[in-house]
């Protein structure tokens, strides 16, 4: 099968900024399963680069950041097909974009729709053209968004309008998607990739650390993430003398003396 059948998402790195590309322009970057198991690849692969501050998602072409999942690849999955492997890959996927260490902006050049809009929304943050529209068309197909949109979205414009993008399926201008809070900056199509990139590096010069502790705890305190709210406190643990002491009392095989250190 070629690159424009099954699609592609390309991983690319310039010093500390990655890049995720979505490339299949001819069919709007609609998201086919070998999309989904790639991107989830390049995210744990980027997970673990310590070099990488800040990742951006960008897709190729004009006209479509991505419009969603690729029709026809859904409609060969029958029902379990679909719970089985559909909705889950996609969420095991925008899970881990969600998830990584790093900050993440997605960069919208053109129409963000379903699980375009639901990638878009696993970013930490939205760049995008004042021509690109957005919307969860999923019910207009007697479907409901499968890849967080339910979720996502009512965190980032609030409940009212995003039953009002879900119920409906309309698209909204770009303009309104920043007025309600799901676009972060909103530029020209021929400054969007400066933009983005400008405030990449803006991110990128500040401690990576602190960064990625920041964007922790701004995750747990939004969505309550119990694994979150672990890592911290595993990580403070790693720093104290009583968690050196109890390694050393294990491998020694005696009774750890703790100091509360």
């Amino acid at each position: 099968m070629t690159e424009t059948t099954t699609g592609a998402v390309h991983l690319e790195t310039d010093e500390v900024i990655a890049t995720l590309r979505l490339a299949r322009p001819k069919k709007m970057n609609a998201l086919t399963p070998i999309m989904l198991e790639q991107l989830a690849d390049h995210v744990r692969t980027l997970d673990h680069d310590k070099n990488i501050r800040v990742v951006l998602v960008t897709s190729d072409g004009d006209r479509a950041f991505c419009t969603g999942a690729d029709i026809n690849a859904f409609a060969e999955h029958d029902a379990l097909g679909v719970w089985r492997d559909w909705i889950r890959n996609g969420h095991r996927a925008f899970a881990a974009l969600a998830g990584l260490r790093q900050p993440s902006i997605a960069v919208i050049q053109g129409d963000a729709f379903g699980g375009g809009l639901e990638l878009a929304m696993a970013c930490d943050l939205r760049v995008g053209a004042d021509t690109a529209r957005f919307g969860l068309p999923e019910v207009g197909i007697g479907t409901v968004p499968g890849w967080g949109g339910t979720s996502r979205l009512g965190a980032l414009v609030g409940p009212s309008r995003a039953k009002r993008m879900v119920f409906t399926g309309e698209t909204i201008a770009a303009a309104t998607a920043e007025r309600w809070g799901l676009i972060d900056l909103l530029t020209s199509p021929a400054k969007l990739h400066a933009t983005s990139r400008t405030l990449a590096k803006q991110i990128a010069s500040r401690g990576p650390v602190a960064v990625q502790l920041a964007k922790q705890a701004l995750d747990h305190a939004t969505h309550g993430n119990v694994e979150v709210l672990e890592a911290l406190t595993g990580a403070l643990t790693a720093i104290t003398q009583d968690r050196a002491e109890g390694i050393a009392a294990f491998r020694e095989r005696r009774t750890p003396q703790f100091l509360g250190l």
